[in-house]
């Protein structure tokens, strides 16, 4: 069976390009559909809420610290 490998070249190119074809395509739909799960998350309330908490520590990180350590140690 080993002489007659070389007769199955074409065939095995034409798969292996429809096997890179479908995974374009799976990856492209993969895409699609995260994208869509982040806008309905970033819709629903939890994801309001989440970017809330998001924006509150960003804000509070800015804010803190002016300038003193963040932890102080007391003697005693």
């Amino acid at each position: 069976m080993g002489c007659f490998a070389c007769f199955d070249g074409g065939n095995r190119e034409q798969r292996k390009e429809q096997d890179r074809l479908a995974s374009a395509e799976a990856r492209a739909k993969a895409a699609e559909a995260a994208q869509r799960r982040q806008e309905q998350f970033e819709k629903s309330a939890a994801g309001r809420a989440a970017r809330a908490q998001l924006q509150a520590a960003a804000k509070q990180s800015t804010n803190s610290n002016k300038g003193e350590p963040a932890l102080k140690w007391q003697m005693g």
